[in-house]
């Protein structure tokens, strides 16, 4: 019972659970579990899935992504109250990003099935709006990743990944016009810079726009992104 209730005044002061009913709170208490992690441990990883809620209660924590050469960007740090792992459980995806304990950190646990039931239902409008937000902040967050790591090639290569779909045959294409202009706002880059960029991964065979206007993107276009 002690552990019980010390959990109960634990969740209380966290903001995240400040809107729970008595009987919620209550579950939420019996299900967390207390964990810490040393300086530099892994929270949760980048491309893995963990099935939990992490929810800090002392120290201090880096969100961080890297690419395949080891170089990192910090996209935020958190503290006593902040959370990590809600993405996830919402749209049971990998982690997009590594939190990193910066000083010794004490977190809560709570586990997906009890994270389940402080949700909507999953048929419910507010559901779908929860994963349309997490989708939205997973877009943010390569954004931000490929602003810091990459170069403009780079940048210009996963953008069009992103436009590009499945014309049903295998092949990856961009159906709707793409502008020179738009294309340098999102990989922040001139239009001049970005002309130069797309220029060349024509001449070199990493895209081609066909007659119909239709741009294919080949394959190898990914080991650029």
């Amino acid at each position: 019972m002690t552990t019980m209730v010390s959990n109960l005044e634990l969740i209380r002061r966290v903001p995240l659970f400040s809107a729970l009913t008595a009987s919620q709170a209550a579950s939420v208490a019996e299900a967390v579990v207390k964990r810490r992690f040393k300086r530099g441990e892994p929270i949760v990883e980048q491309g893995e899935k963990s099935n939990a809620l992490y929810i800090i209660l002392t120290g201090r924590a880096h969100v961080v992504n890297s690419d395949d050469r080891g170089r990192e960007v910090i996209f935020a740090t958190l503290c006593s109250g902040d959370y990590v792992g809600e993405m996830s459980l919402i749209d049971d995806e990998p982690h997009s990003a590594t939190v990193r304990a910066d000083i010794q950190t004490d977190v809560l646990m709570l586990g997906r099935l009890e994270f389940a039931r402080c949700m909507p239902e999953n048929s419910s409008m507010a559901y779908a709006l929860l994963k349309g937000l997490v989708q939205r902040l997973r877009y943010a967050d390569r954004q931000i990743e490929s602003l810091a790591l990459m170069d403009v090639y780079g940048r210009v290569a996963r953008a069009l990944m992103e436009f590009a779909s499945d014309d049903g045959e295998g092949n990856a294409v961009i159906r709707n016009k793409v502008s020179r202009q738009d294309l340098a706002k999102m990989v922040g880059a001139s239009r001049e810079m970005v002309s130069r960029v797309m220029k060349d991964l024509e001449e070199r065979g990493f895209v081609e726009t066909r007659p119909d206007g239709v741009m294919l993107v080949r394959e190898h276009l990914q080991m650029m992104d």
